[in-house]
């Protein structure tokens, strides 16, 4: 048996990097698994059958919001795990972001995580009264305690999420429903690798290849992390074993943020 048995789950932002290896591990401990994201992207190489149900949503619409909790509600009737996997990053300072920019940045990373929640919560309710707990697991950051350069507008969603994540914990766990965020360093996604690429990396002419490593060599643990490890740690929260945490940021990142001084990269 897996530890999701029965369990129906939406993973926003399905079909990218961390969201890809959630929605594969939801499957294989035997959710049922919406990935909802901007497109499909195929089907996860690494499944054998890929069961996934994919679901077009823009997390900044409400109409979107709205229709994708519909489509649950009238093939299950219930929502037992929401993970708001979504999210946006810009590599600017505030004098260098526009209006436009920062605004689309709140309304993908910040916005989004609160109008699936709202919308979602309806069917939450009815799981929780079911299953004694329903569960959402948001996605902060360790920028969202501590800041890398040129990442003003990416660092400010992440501490709002994280002060929602708080908020909801509060105001749902008397309703069976947990929340929790988690808040992950450099992990090896498409985002991590742009970001290499980037003017925003500091990078002064290094390589990628050099870049990557001198990351690695700043954690204590002397790599970072893959999108398989923060699944775990999503899998787990999503779990029955995971009933009495709620209301909390689950920092995940290697030991990066337990150092007093860290590496300018």
């Amino acid at each position: 048996m897996g530890m999701l048995d029965g369990k129906i789950a939406l993973v926003t932002g399905g079909r990218g990097g961390i969201g890809r290896a959630i929605v594969a591990r939801f499957l294989r401990e035997g959710a049922a698994v919406y990935a909802a994201d901007l497109t499909d992207g195929g089907s996860l190489p690494d499944l054998a059958h890929d069961d996934s149900r994919f679901l077009r949503l823009d997390v900044s619409r409400e109409d979107e919001a709205i229709a994708a909790m519909d489509r649950v509600r009238a093939e299950h009737g219930q929502l037992d795990i929401l993970v708001n996997a979504a999210g946006i990053e810009i590599e600017k300072t505030i004098e260098e972001t526009t209006l436009e920019e920062w605004n689309r940045s709140f309304a993908v990373n910040v916005t989004g995580t609160f109008l699936t929640s709202k919308h979602a919560l309806p069917l939450m309710r009815k799981a929780a009264q079911c299953n004694s707990s329903a569960s959402i697991v948001n996605f902060g950051s360790y920028d969202g305690f501590l800041a890398d350069p040129g990442l003003a507008a990416y660092c400010a969603t992440k501490g709002a999420v994280h002060a929602l994540t708080r908020a909801m914990a509060c105001d749902h766990g008397p309703e069976g429903i947990r929340v929790n965020a988690i808040c992950p360093g450099y992990v090896d996604t498409p985002m991590l690798q742009g970001f290499f690429a980037g003017e925003g990396s500091g990078g002064g002419g290094k390589t990628i290849d050099q870049l990557q490593q001198a990351v690695r060599d700043v954690h204590p643990i002397r790599t970072y992390g893959t999108p398989e490890d923060i699944a775990n740690l999503v899998n787990w929260l999503a779990s029955d074993e995971a009933r009495y945490a709620s209301g909390q940021l689950w920092v995940l990142d290697g030991g990066l943020s337990a150092q007093v001084q860290q590496m300018k990269l």
